[in-house]
């Protein structure tokens, strides 16, 4: 049987090695945040600031706003922001993947990296860019929102090809599509 105060020293433990190896100083708030996103993937500032608090006890907004902010910067922390949504944060980092998001609730979801024909990652032109970074984001529903919107009812999508990848078509289940593409 796994003693969850053990499972919770040695994650604290990562924690600690990780801030070290990053250069950064081992302080509570640092390690409170990055233990509470270990367990709490793609959630706000806001989101992590409530937990940390509830978990943790006091810290404010400020120092939440401020332990992100220089994790991400040192690496330890990977900032997403999809259209229209908050800023998430999460600590897988150092990998290549991509972001499910529901268009209704904003979860958001990993993916590993397409496989077969590539997304289209690389600009036909620079125009004077050093281009670092591409990112990809697959919009939908999860399964909850989709039940809901949809009364359970199938959701059949028809996609077109783009020279960016795939993009949904109309849609033909008489659903009239997210806000801001009403027909």
């Amino acid at each position: 049987m796994i003693n969850v105060a053990d499972a919770a020293a040695r994650r604290e433990d990562g924690v600690v090695r990780e801030l070290r190896e990053a250069g950064l100083r081992v302080t509570m708030a640092r390690q409170a945040v990055l233990t509470w996103l270990t367990a709490h993937p793609h959630a706000t500032a806001e989101a992590v600031a409530e937990g940390v608090r509830g978990e943790f006890g006091t810290l404010s907004r400020q120092a939440v706003y401020d332990v992100l902010a220089v994790c991400t910067q040192a690496g330890l922390l990977r900032r997403t922001e999809p259209a229209g949504h908050p800023a998430r944060f999460e600590r897988r980092v150092g990998d290549k993947h991509h972001h499910l998001v529901c268009r209704a609730c904003g979860r958001t979801e990993d993916t590993d990296c397409a496989v077969g024909e590539r997304a289209c990652l690389e600009p036909v032109e620079e125009l004077g860019f050093v281009v670092d970074e591409a990112e990809v984001v697959f919009w939908g529903l999860c399964p909850a929102c989709k039940d809901r919107r949809l009364g359970g009812r199938a959701l059949f999508i028809r996609y077109a090809g783009v020279h960016s990848g795939l993009r949904p078509g109309p849609l033909s289940s008489g659903w009239p599509g997210p806000p801001g593409r009403r027909r």
